[in-house]
């Protein structure tokens, strides 16, 4: 089994680096392959029929699609997918190989643990509209907080991956060039603070920054760029 993972979505506008031409390994894997999406997956929007060609597009993909959500989803129609339980997390299946990876679980995935918890702070949300453009469910409750740490718990606060959109404030003093999202820096940050003191793990990707870098030896924000995690 093959594990791949890349950065946001934005539903249609950044689905190009998933193509035949750029993707190339992605035509030689099977449904027993993962492709993970590290948020900000935009084709949970508006049910409109651009949206189900890519949703569908994406299922027929020779693997399987993983993502966690952002920002920039509409949760409301998200929620309303039935929660099933999957490699021992919690997931939405938005087609038959298509899943969402909710907040605060660990995965088991060809034998490796996966953390796995989306969400963010939209900088611009003073320019959207909520539950048009913009929902407050972008931040996480308390109970996903509480469940996130209860599920790590139960691992001996040990996996092998964390799989977030956002980042911990502590990595985000290392990268350059954010002061908007420096400026609205929230729980979720200070949350990940507190994963990054009390978990073990073997390396940390993030998406939501636009950019590909390896802020260290552990840590990757991902945007275009598809990197093998597992063989």
């Amino acid at each position: 089994m093959g594990i791949f993972i890349t950065g946001d979505l934005h539903g249609g506008l950044d689905i190009k680096k998933l193509s035949n031409k750029s993707f190339k390994q992605g035509q030689h894997l099977t449904k027993k392959d993962f492709l993970i999406i590290a948020g900000d997956f935009g084709l949970v929007w508006d049910e409109s029929r651009e949206e189900r060609y890519w949703l569908d597009w994406l299922n027929e993909r020779a693997y399987t699609v993983l993502f966690i959500d952002g920002n920039h989803e509409n949760f409301n129609l998200l929620n309303t997918y039935d929660v099933d339980e999957w490699n021992n997390g919690k997931m939405h299946r938005l087609r038959p190989h298509v899943y969402h990876l909710m907040r605060g679980q660990v995965f088991n995935l060809s034998g490796k643990k996966f953390f796995t918890f989306g969400g963010a702070v939209s900088i611009d949300k003073e320019y959207r509209v909520e539950n048009e453009s913009w929902w407050p469910q972008e931040l996480p409750s308390d109970s996903e907080y509480n469940e996130g740490m209860y599920n790590l718990k139960m691992n001996r606060f040990k996996v092998d991956y964390i799989i977030t959109h956002t980042c911990s404030t502590i990595m985000l003093t290392r990268l350059k060039n954010l002061y908007p999202e420096k400026k609205a820096l929230s729980k979720i940050n200070t949350y990940f603070d507190m994963v990054e003191d009390k978990v073990t793990f073997e390396h940390w990707y993030f998406g939501h920054f636009h950019r590909d870098e390896n802020v260290d030896t552990r840590h990757t924000a991902l945007y275009n760029t598809v990197r093998q995690i597992e063989a």
